[in-house]
C-alpha cells in the first residue's frame, strides 16, 4: 500500500510516498481502508519534530473509510462497516490502516467519508474543550475563539452557538471573518485591522471575557491574556505560530490571578472516549454543526497540502483521498 512517511524532520519536503505492507490485525484492532484522511495542524507538529516520533513514520491521526478485517476480540465492529476515526499514534496518511477499535466510531450513511475524516479530531477538539474542562463556558456568556474561519474554529462557532455561547472570533481577512460569521460567531474580529483587545473590552463592557481559547501559541498569546478578565481561564491548545515562549508565572498573577490550561484532546479521550465520538456524530447527524465540503488533495500531495496549511491559505477543513 501507499502511504506518506518521514525519515527526518523538516519542512513539506521531508513528506515522502513509500510502499508498506501492513501485517493482519492484533487483538482489539481493526483494518481500515481509508476513503479520506484529515490534514490538521498536529501533523505539521510532527513533521517538523516538536513533537517527537521514532523515525521512519507515517504521518495522521484521523481518516474515515470500510472496516477490511478484525482482530481477535472486537465486538463492535465487522467488515464492511463505515467508521471514522481519531488515534493517538500517527499512522493514517496511507491507503489502509490498523487500529484500535476505541479510536473509531460507526458512521452513519448521512455522513460522508470526506466529512467524517474531517470532524473526528476537530470534532473531538471541540466538544472537549466546551464541554469536559474544569472551567466551561454557560449558555449566554461571552468567549473569545481565535482562528476562528480554521477546520476547529467554524466547528467550535456553531457548536457554541447550539449551547447558546456567543463566540467572538478572531480571524486575518474580511472573507475569513464573513465565514466565521455565517458559521455562527456571534462578533467577528479582523486582528490585521482590529485591535483585538480594545474590541473584546468593548463588547464586554470592559469586563474581559472569562474563558479565550487560542490554537495561535506564540503570535497571539500576549493579547490572549489581556481579554481576560481577573480569575479568566486561558486555553492554550494549539501552536500554529510556533510554541508560546516561557513566561514567568508572575505575569497570571498580576494580569489579574489568570489560570492557564494546555490540554490535549486525549488526555480526555481516555476518560470520556465513548461519549465525546457520539456526542460529535450525534450533533453532526443532527445539522447543527455543519462541514463544508473540505478542501481535497490527492494522498501523494501531503506536502502541498502542509505548505498551504501553513501558510494559512486554506479555509475550513482538508483531506488527503487515497
Amino acid at each position: 500500500m501507499r502511504a506518506i512517511q518521514i525519515d527526518q524532520t523538516g519542512g513539506p519536503e521531508v513528506l515522502q510516498v513509500a510502499d508498506l505492507t501492513l501485517k493482519k490485525p492484533h487483538s482489539g484492532e481493526i483494518r481500515v481502508r481509508n476513503h479520506a484522511i484529515g490534514v490538521n495542524f498536529i501533523d505539521t507538529y510532527h513533521r517538523t519534530g516538536l513533537y517527537k516520533l521514532e523515525l521512519p513514520h507515517t504521518l495522521g491521526v484521523e481518516g474515515a473509510g470500510v472496516v477490511e478485517d478484525v482482530g481477535p476480540g472486537v465486538a463492535s465492529f465487522q467488515v464492511g462497516d463505515r467508521v471514522a476515526y481519531a488515534i493517538k499514534t500517527p499512522g493514517s496518511y496511507a491507503e489502509e490502516i490498523n487500529l484500535e477499535a476505541q479510536y473509531a466510531v460507526k458512521l452513519p450513511p448521512e455522513i460522508s467519508f470526506e466529512t467524517g475524516a474531517a470532524m473526528m479530531l476537530k470534532g473531538l477538539t471541540v466538544e472537549f474543550l466546551l464541554r469536559r474542562l474544569y472551567i466551561h463556558p454557560e449558555p449566554g456568556e461571552k468567549i473569545l475563539w481565535h482562528a476562528a474561519a480554521g477546520g476547529v474554529g467554524l466547528i467550535a462557532c456553531q457548536w457554541a452557538k447550539a449551547k447558546g455561547i456567543e463566540l467572538i472570533g478572531t480571524a486575518g481577512s474580511r472573507e475569513k471573518c464573513e465565514l466565521a460569521r455565517e458559521h455562527g460567531a456571534a462578533h467577528v474580529i479582523d486582528y490585521k485591522k482590529e485591535d483585538v483587545v480594545a474590541r473584546v473590552r468593548e463588547l464586554t463592557d470592559g469586563r474581559g471575557v472569562r474563558i479565550v481559547y487560542d490554537s495561535v501559541g506564540a503570535d497571539t498569546w500576549e493579547r490572549s491574556l489581556d481579554c481576560l478578565q481577573p480569575l479568566g481561564l486561558m486555553v492554550s491548545f494549539g501552536n500554529a505560530s510556533g510554541p508560546v515562549p516561557p513566561m514567568s508565572l508572575l505575569t497570571l498573577s498580576q494580569k489579574g490571578s489568570l489560570y492557564v490550561t494546555r490540554p490535549t484532546m486525549f488526555s480526555y479521550f481516555a476518560r470520556y472516549g465513548s461519549e465525546m465520538m457520539t456526542a460529535v456524530v450525534d450533533i453532526v447527524k443532527s445539522g447543527k454543526v455543519k462541514l463544508d465540503a473540505p478542501r481535497q488533495y490527492p494522498l501523494d500531495q501531503a506536502a502541498q497540502a502542509h505548505a498551504d496549511l501553513e501558510a494559512r491559505a486554506t479555509i475550513g477543513s482538508v483531506v488527503l483521498v487515497p
